[in-house]
């Protein structure tokens, strides 16, 4: 099974100028907690998500409207392509504790998002699963994987300047 077949296609994206407070209001109208971040041209810079924008907030202590979401990028980023097959997509999700991934064509132009509820929910029983299936075996080591904490080094929101007090 290739990724195409389970993502989703039609997905709302921000620029890394737009506002927290935008990007909050398209993730509550969308009912999606990330949102691509995307260049002039589509291309795929980043991913931001509901927990990006919070902790960016309260560390911050910027106003949404003011803080745009350039600032919770992590120089990072995981992609997948259409045409991957959907243990790939999984693989990377666990590899790297993320549970989105854009979706990209071979320029880095935004196609879609695949989910690990899509990959979830396009899993088989072990016993009905073909080779290039992802089997519920699989979703439950991804997730335990997915779930473990991360460590201070993996955070997305650079740590406050510490002051020296005198």
């Amino acid at each position: 099974m290739k990724v195409e077949e389970v993502c989703t296609r039609a997905v709302k994206s921000c620029t890394p100028e737009t506002s927290v407070a935008d990007a909050a209001d398209l993730m509550s109208e969308g009912d999606f907690g990330s949102l691509p971040v995307v260049d002039e041209a589509g291309k795929v810079l980043g991913v931001v998500t509901d927990r990006d924008l919070c902790m960016a907030l309260a560390l911050t202590g910027q106003p949404a409207p003011d803080l745009p979401v350039r600032v919770v990028l992590h120089p990072v980023l995981h992609t997948c392509r259409p045409a991957d097959g959907v243990r790939d997509a999984l693989r990377l999700m666990r590899i790297h504790k993320v549970r989105r991934l854009p979706v990209v064509d071979g320029a880095g132009i935004l196609q879609g998002m695949v989910s690990f509820t899509d990959l979830a929910l396009a899993a088989r029983p072990d016993r009905l699963a073909g080779s290039a299936d992802v089997t519920d075996e699989d979703i439950a080591l991804a997730l335990k994987s997915i779930s473990a904490r991360k460590r201070p080094e993996e955070s997305l929101i650079p740590a406050p300047p510490t002051t020296a007090v005198v």
